[in-house]
């Protein structure tokens, strides 16, 4: 994607931050206000940037917000597909997408606050989503899952239901309060996190495909 360049900045200007520390907190706004709510003023305000920034820079607030997008998954994305490609059985490749998909939530909880919103109605960042990180990661997925469910090592559902099944228990790790209020230990660090995806990751494969 190409990016405007913005003006040279006046003398005194504050200096603009990184495009990661840029692409960092916007990933912050969207989550917390939803795409809506995050208007350009408010945007700059949490950018630390002139009110006309994102449209100088990147074109637009939706193209800003695919732009947020991409770098939050870009690293999770090479990874997924390796994943998808490696010379492994059906069961194996389902297993191991499921468990990277809950590391990743504890990696990035903000986004799964994104996708919750988004997830939720109709829009053409759903689209951009679908499009570019739902659909190529069950396209390659599917025929595992179909011959799974023909073998009897997975119950039969819709490919919806199990779509659900497996996206829907994220919120287990990323409400951190109510987790805390279950018993999680508090201050959670990363370790904890990490072996609480583990921990789910077990428990929703466990039910689908039975113990290692």
């Amino acid at each position: 994607m190409a990016l405007r360049k913005p003006g040279r900045p006046g003398a005194g200007a504050r200096p603009v931050p990184s495009e990661a520390e840029i692409l960092r907190r916007g990933m912050e706004a969207f989550a917390e206000l939803g795409y809506d709510r995050a208007s350009a003023r408010e945007l700059a305000r949490r950018l630390g940037v002139s009110h006309n920034f994102i449209n100088d820079r990147y074109g637009s607030k939706a193209t800003f917000w695919r732009a947020v997008v991409d770098a939050a998954l870009a690293d999770d994305q090479r990874e997924r597909r390796r994943l998808l490609e490696a010379d492994v059985d059906d069961a194996e490749r389902v297993r191991s997408v499921i468990e990277h998909f809950y590391q990743v939530a504890v990696r990035a909880p903000l986004f799964g606050r994104l996708l919750a919103d988004e997830f939720s109605h109709e829009s053409e960042r759903l689209d951009y989503l679908y499009e570019n990180y739902v659909e190529p990661t069950l396209g390659p997925l599917i025929p595992a899952v179909d011959r799974l469910m023909a073998a009897g090592r997975m119950p039969v559902v819709s490919m919806d239901v199990l779509f659900f099944a497996v996206i829907s228990p994220v919120a287990g790790l990323v409400q951190l309060p109510l987790a805390r209020r279950l018993g999680r230990a508090d201050p959670g660090t990363r370790e904890s996190q990490e072996r609480a995806a583990r921990e789910l990751a077990g428990l929703i494969v466990g039910g689908l495909l039975g113990r290692r």
